[in-house]
């Protein structure tokens, strides 16, 4: 639509107030501003309807689809509104060239087509979080991201060649250039390959409890960027992690653990050897009888060593129980069930000792 056309629709309109003729393109302006104004409240209730009684029905891409597209088609009604404003009123001013609007449209259309589509994606990626709680949050997030990275990226070459720049000669220089571009951020694409291993072999994932022997790092997985990776510690303070620091370290990862290990030396007086044997075969059937200890795995109760000050009965067993808090009742539970056993046999738990043996010194023999 040009000025002529909305010439042709106002001066009528115009010419039924007398002493209006000389003000035609301020009201002009005015009038494409207010139908502007009035046709995106139309088009913003028009399509929230929509978008509800669309809601309740299968698939949801479609109004998913309307949802993401609808604050973009209310910024794209005002800026074609506004345009048809700088339209008419370019013929009467020093300060708007006559290609300006259409340009402005262009521009305006490629950028909301853009921003559309962004939306799209995250609208879509909590989507299919919320329908499959068996789908990796990780990988869904490392997915959209390369997607919206995409969109950006088709979306600012398609720019470029409408705002007259050769996308074949900025190729050409990205070839030459990223050699250089690569030595100077080098340790920027070191991180980002380190993000992409991360989401490609996932050691671990948002919510996970990781920790590094090599590193002082433990805590739990907060966020996984192409370029650091945030922890949160058990201090409650955020750790920001280099992803490429990932590529060079041991990692522990214990949420997937499968069991809990109670690995534990028991330490009974050598006054009570006597009854080490029904202690350490008691002790085994407690743990074998224990509903919270998996008897189906590594079991060990035995006479271990012959300690300094105490003859050492070794513990080792796992629970089924992963928690953290459970793991510890579980083993405290264990524990005390371990002294009642000691103290049922009439023995006692032992605590470090020192004996001192004194020689008797031979006396001397006094000389007749």
């Amino acid at each position: 639509m040009d000025e002529k056309t909305l010439t042709s629709w106002i001066d009528p309109l115009i010419g039924l107030v007398p002493g209006l003729q000389a003000y035609e393109w301020q009201i002009s302006v005015l009038l494409v501003l207010a139908a502007t104004l009035l046709i995106m409240t139309v088009v913003n209730v028009v399509l929230k309807r929509l978008v509800k009684s669309l809601s309740h029905t299968k698939p949801v891409w479609d109004d998913l689809l309307i949802d993401s597209a609808r604050v973009p088609i209310k910024m794209l009604i005002l800026i074609i509104g506004c345009t048809l404003a700088l339209s008419v009123a370019a013929p009467h001013s020093d300060y708007v060239g006559s290609e300006l609007p259409s340009k402005v449209r262009v521009i305006s259309f490629i950028l909301l087509f853009g921003w559309t589509l962004i939306r799209f994606v995250g609208h879509a990626e909590e989507v299919v979080l919320r329908g499959n709680n068996n789908l990796d949050r990780t990988t869904a997030d490392a997915v959209s991201k390369l997607v919206r990275l995409i969109i950006v990226i088709v979306v600012g070459l398609v720019l470029l060649q409408n705002l007259g720049y050769s996308i074949s000669g900025l190729l050409a220089f990205g070839g030459i250039g990223g050699l250089a571009v690569g030595f100077a951020a080098k340790d920027l694409l070191a991180n980002f390959f380190g993000g992409l291993m991360i989401y490609l072999d996932r050691p671990f994932k948002v919510g996970d409890w990781v920790r590094s022997p090599d590193k002082n790092i433990e805590g739990v997985v907060e966020n996984i960027g192409w370029r650091r990776t945030v922890i949160r510690t058990f201090d409650l303070r955020p750790l920001y992690v280099p992803n490429a620091t990932f590529n060079n370290i041991s990692v522990e990862n214990p949420s997937r653990m499968t069991h809990r290990r109670i690995f534990e030396y028991i330490g009974v007086r050598y006054d009570d050897a006597a009854v080490i044997k029904p202690i350490v075969d008691k002790i085994r059937e407690m743990l074998l009888a224990h509903d919270e200890i998996d008897d189906s795995n590594t079991l060990f109760v035995q006479l271990n060593r012959f300690g300094p000050s105490s003859l050492d009965i070794m513990v080792y067993t796992f629970t089924h129980t992963t928690n953290w808090g459970h793991y510890l009742a579980v083993r405290e539970d264990v524990m005390l069930k371990i002294i009642d056993i000691v103290a049922a046999e009439g023995a006692e738990i032992a605590f470090p000792t020192t004996t001192v043996h004194l020689h008797e010194q031979p006396q001397a023999v006094e000389p007749a």
